[in-house]
């Protein structure tokens, strides 16, 4: 496929808006269920239901893909009723109800990235380095509506908050309708012989997965209590909006030089160097975030907590897995990150009033020093 014939701008149309939800949710939902009432640890169970919903769901609609080559349908599917299953969150605000709306719009929502990475890495078939390129503009959403909504909620109450995200829902639903289809091609490279069980057997396949696991697990307390944490500690909500934002475009800038990075460096070392900033990160947020010039540092730090490290991470699933288990890899990608990422909201929401923020975030600190020294010691050596 020649440049000219990527669907650039479709590609990063949908990301702009899926990622734009994600500028609503991670900053803003536990603030809302903080509004609703709910104590830190109801409000950690709340927002680990959609992660433990990646567990299952991915895998799922992953294996679904694979067998059946209709992954667009399955992503404009789950935008849809992502949509219409959220839209329930009106009917009522009691706790069982909330949980029920969690599981259900996670379950279809979980169904729609892992799917179209595959059909964005089919679009770009040899180019894969350009891969950043387009997901930059899922940051740039990211920023725009993180920005946007806490001036928004500085001016209206947070009872709106639900509109808004039906509001970036209805966003993706549309944008998948004006993406392209796209089939990956075999991967030789891959070692796609064996079928999926045999490529993850493959040496460092688990010790990968077992880090996105402890990376996303390690990112608990950021994703569940940040916003929480700075207001305690006097900042507005616009100001935080604005830190949010800071950390997407260190994220952003990134991206822009990631093909040069990738091109220097094994995926190995970036993904050691991921996460050993990880750890730093977490420190500094839990014992520092009182003085700004440091809470600033540690925003910065985003690129590499999650920018380096989602941008590997892609390129290892796509170079790991055959044309036929590409979904299912993207699948377990998403799984492992949702179980990761659960464990890291309950242990959160049960830490954040018996040990306090500093010691919540030392905890997250050790898991992501955990998972440098696995992936240092147990991912070959590999040029990307």
């Amino acid at each position: 496929m020649t440049t000219a014939a990527l669907p650039y701008w479709r590609l990063s149309g949908f990301y702009l808006f899926y990622f734009a939800l994600l500028g609503a949710t991670a900053p803003f939902l536990a603030l809302y269920f903080d509004f609703l009432g709910f104590s830190p640890a109801r409000i950690g169970e709340l927002v680990a239901i959609p992660m433990l919903m990646r567990c299952v769901a991915p895998n799922l609609w992953g294996w679904l893909g694979d067998r059946s080559g209709q992954r667009l349908r399955i992503v404009r599917f789950g935008a849809v009723c992502t949509l219409l299953s959220l839209s329930l969150i009106f009917v009522d605000q009691s706790y069982a109800w909330l949980a029920l709306v969690m599981a259900l719009h996670a379950f279809f929502w979980h169904a729609v990235l892992p799917q179209f990475e595959v059909i964005t890495l089919a679009h770009l078939q040899e180019q894969t380095a350009r891969y950043s390129q387009i997901r930059l503009w899922g940051s740039i959403g990211f920023i725009l509506n993180v920005v946007g909504l806490g001036k928004l909620f500085e001016v209206y109450s947070l009872a709106i908050y639900p509109w808004t995200l039906l509001l970036i829902i209805a966003g993706i639903a549309l944008s998948s309708f004006w993406v392209p289809n796209a089939t990956p091609q075999a991967n030789n490279s891959a070692g796609g012989e064996g079928g999926f069980l045999a490529q993850l057997r493959r040496p460092g396949v688990l010790a990968f997965y077992l880090c996105v696991g402890l990376m996303q697990m390690s990112h608990g307390p950021y994703y569940t209590f940040l916003s929480i944490h700075l207001e305690s500690l006097g900042y507005s909500r616009g100001v935080i909006g604005l830190l949010w934002a800071l950390g997407v475009v260190a994220e952003i800038v990134l991206f822009l030089f990631m093909t040069r990075i990738l091109a220097r460096f094994s995926l190995r070392q970036v993904l050691a160097a991921s996460f050993a900033l990880a750890a730093l990160r977490w420190l500094l947020l839990g014992n520092l975030a009182d003085h700004l010039a440091v809470l600033l540092f540690a925003q910065l730090m985003h690129a590499a907590t999650f920018g380096s490290f989602h941008a590997a991470a892609i390129h290892f699933v796509q170079r790991s897995f055959g044309a036929n288990q590409q979904g299912q890899g993207q699948a377990l990608y998403a799984a492992m990150a949702g179980i990761g990422g659960a464990l890291g909201a309950l242990y959160s929401g049960y830490s954040w009033n018996s040990l306090g923020p500093a010691w919540t975030f030392a905890i997250a600190s050790l898991v992501a020093l955990a998972a440098t020294l696995i992936i240092a010691t147990r991912l070959r050596e590999e040029q990307a």
